[in-house]
């Protein structure tokens, strides 16, 4: 199983366990089947949605189980506010590239350059969750919902993670 940390925070972001999608060779997106029920947590397995949908009782809490696991947190932008975080991420990333992968620098830059354009153009459509420990210089993850509008997934920065064998 591979854990991808944050390569600043150190915060663990995700797992191998769910569904990986590589975009445009610099982000990673997961996906996730569906939501969990908090109150009915059992991490030797998992309810079929049947089973599901007939264990959520009144008050129970179902969370998106990226969040959940991994204890990210919520947090807010505005446009102006988000661009300038992500000018300091990138030129951290970038300098931690130069230091470990200096022959992925040209790419990253380049490839980084025309993400940021997709986000920024979709700005409204994304909600931003950081690490456990919301260190404001680490990775902000962006929770976006496919096109039927009920599949939810998760981006995040491919050369801003490091992977964790476990």
């Amino acid at each position: 199983m591979l854990l991808y940390t944050d390569v600043i925070s150190n915060d663990e972001m995700f797992s191998d366990a769910f569904p990986i999608k590589e975009v445009d060779d610099i982000v990673l997106q997961v996906i996730y089947p569906r939501p969990i029920n908090t109150d009915l947590v059992d991490p030797g397995a998992n309810p079929s949605a049947e089973e599901q949908e007939e264990s959520l009782e009144e008050g129970a809490q179902t969370v998106n189980n990226v969040v959940y696991s991994f204890r990210l947190q919520s947090t807010q932008f505005d446009k102006k506010s988000y661009l300038t975080y992500l000018k300091g991420y990138m030129k951290a990333v970038k300098q931690h590239l130069q230091e470990t992968k200096p022959d992925r620098v040209e790419a990253f830059e380049k490839g980084a350059q025309a993400f940021a354009k997709k986000i920024v153009a979709n700005f409204k459509d994304f909600e931003f969750y950081t690490g456990e420990n919301m260190n404001p210089d680490g990775m902000v993850a962006l929770l976006n919902y496919r096109e039927d509008g009920v599949t939810p997934y998760f981006t995040f920065w491919k050369d801003g993670l490091k992977e964790v064998k476990l």
